[in-house]
């Protein structure tokens, strides 16, 4: 694994809102080296500074408002956050992915988003749930016509669960998708919508096909909602993956 394992903070929200600081730090020791956070509003630069000072990367960004009118706050808290990769978790709405007129529409959205962002050496990137590989759009899964629709630098985050979820075969889905995908959602679960996650390694996603799909991306660790102790599968996660890829 030639870059350090992320961790989504959405997967600690409530823990960081209760002691960032201490929640950071937390996963830092538990041996994550890089985080996602999903919030480019509140005191970025307080985040940024934390996660120096323990030693953590920022791999990449969620920026939900880089779809308002203007992107610019947006894209100015992505920088001040220290990574070059914003990407947009969602917020388009579903019908969108069930046409190739949608599927257009979105593409020339992000497209747009991405051109404000390209001069302040930003990357724009899109992050996928179940609703963008359920549609079959011209025999394909949607998201794949929209990587054709998508300008070259704008780049995919697969969410490798939802895409198995919404009925992909996730590994051979990066295959074709290939150097579009720059950053992986690495979840486990049952594969069933509404269903909590688990450890990743102990669930129902064939993970050593998925990496081995998907080589040099950013790996990134999250859970949407977990049943058992987080901080304890957030760490059984963490020690998986690492001795997955160091094999």
């Amino acid at each position: 694994m030639s870059r350090p394992l992320s961790v989504q903070l959405y997967s600690v929200r409530d823990a960081l809102a209760a002691d960032r600081e201490g929640t950071l730090a937390r996963l830092a020791a538990m041996g994550f080296g890089a985080v996602e956070p999903f919030d480019v509003r509140t005191d970025p630069d307080g985040l940024r500074r934390l996660a120096d000072d323990l030693g953590l990367t920022v791999s990449s960004t969620h920026a939900g408002p880089l779809l308002d009118a203007d992107p610019e706050p947006a894209l100015e808290g992505v920088a001040r956050l220290g990574t070059d990769l914003a990407i947009v978790p969602g917020g388009i709405p579903h019908e969108e992915f069930t046409s190739l007129d949608g599927l257009k529409r979105t593409a020339d959205r992000l497209n747009g988003i991405a051109e404000r962002a390209a001069p302040l050496g930003i990357r724009v990137g899109y992050h996928n749930h179940w609703w963008e590989i359920e549609p079959d759009v011209d025999g394909r899964h949607a998201l794949e016509v929209l990587a054709d629709l998508l300008a070259p630098d704008v780049f995919l985050e697969v969410d490798t669960y939802w895409a198995a979820v919404g009925g992909a075969d996730v590994a051979a889905l990066l295959g074709r998708l290939g150097d579009r995908v720059l950053a992986l959602h690495v979840k486990d679960g049952p594969g069933i919508k509404g269903e909590p996650h688990v450890a990743v390694g102990t669930g129902a996603m064939p993970v050593p096909d998925i990496l081995a799909a998907s080589p040099g991306t950013w790996r990134i660790v999250e859970f949407d909602a977990c049943a058992g102790d987080l901080f304890a599968e957030l760490a059984a996660s963490r020690a998986y993956v690492t001795a997955l890829e160091a094999a």
